[in-house]
């Protein structure tokens, strides 16, 4: 619990600190988008105050999550983050729109592009979106929130970089069609990134199974453990983006009650250390199952 807590703060503080820096360079970006007459400047800067939010919004959600379970909310908050993750995938992919109106428009009407300052400003928004990248990459592995918030970071890494092909192509050839272009380029990219993350949130929203397990593996195993004769009714779902739940009914025979202790240690044992299944609701049914049941009897793998 000590562990988690420090984790929590720990990334919040890193939160609070990205979002900060992003904001400042957002209002930087967007008055140098402004003068320079860049709509790739400008798109990105929306981009990155988006980022700016989706940001905050991880920091709302990963303190939500640390307060503790209440009589009304037995769970907790943990689905917060999930919830955060949904929003900020959302936002992304609303986002887009704007970018492709404007650039289509600009691309049947040119506009001069000022490439210089176009160019310093994206190479100052590639630096500061990656370090941020690399700097909750860690954090984001495990936690569908963070890992929104870290793919809005990257996305406007690999916007900048856009940027910066952008400006050099007008400074090369004179031509402003180059900065839509590249809009539309980052538009596609910013979709494509965010379409994971708001699968698995709607998924898990909807009581899915996370996309890290496989409902069948699991079952399987159960089936291979000693003493479990069947398995039915097998749920799997997650409380928060890292917490995983299951329940299931395991046939045991007739057996004596006391029995089903040590079995029950071992199957949570197992559920935990190869699928990371840290909540389980296991109900023993001392019967035999149907024959046609295909988990009727322990299951053994066979050899390749």
């Amino acid at each position: 619990m000590h562990d988690h807590a420090a984790h929590g703060t720990s990334v919040s503080r890193k939160l609070i600190v990205a979002s900060a820096a992003t904001f400042l360079f957002v209002v930087a970006e967007l008055s140098i988008g402004l003068f320079a007459n860049s709509l790739s400047l400008v798109s990105d800067a929306m981009h990155n105050f988006t980022d700016t939010l989706a940001l905050l919004l991880a920091l709302f959600a990963v303190r939500l999550e640390r307060r503790p379970p209440t009589a009304m909310k037995s769970y907790g908050y943990h689905r917060a983050g999930v919830l955060a993750a949904f929003i900020n995938a959302g936002t992304l992919a609303a986002f887009t729109l704007f970018i492709f109106v404007e650039a289509i428009a600009r691309l049947r009407v040119p506009k001069s592009v000022n490439a210089g300052p176009m160019m310093i400003t994206a190479i100052v928004a590639l630096a500061l979106n990656a370090a941020i990248t690399l700097w909750l990459r860690r954090e984001g592995r495990s936690d569908l929130n963070i890992h929104s918030a870290v793919l809005h970071m990257l996305g406007d890494a690999i916007s900048s970089a856009a940027i910066i092909i952008a400006a050099v192509m007008i400074r090369m050839t004179g031509m402003s069609f180059w900065d839509p272009a590249i809009s539309l380029i980052i538009g596609v990219l910013i979709l494509w990134s965010s379409w994971g993350v708001f699968r698995e949130a709607l998924n898990l929203l909807l009581e899915g199974t996370p996309s890290s397990i496989d409902p069948l593996a699991v079952t399987q195993s159960l089936a291979a453990i000693d003493g479990v004769n069947g398995v039915h009714h097998v749920h799997i779902w997650a409380l928060g983006a890292s917490r995983a739940a299951l329940s299931c009914h395991l046939m045991v025979g007739d057996v004596a009650l006391k029995t089903t202790g040590s079995l029950l240690d071992r199957v949570n044992h197992m559920l935990e250390n190869d699928y990371r299944i840290v909540h389980t609701t296991i109900q023993f049914e001392f019967a035999n199952c149907d024959a046609a049941d295909p988990y009727c009897v322990p299951y053994t793998a066979t050899a390749d």
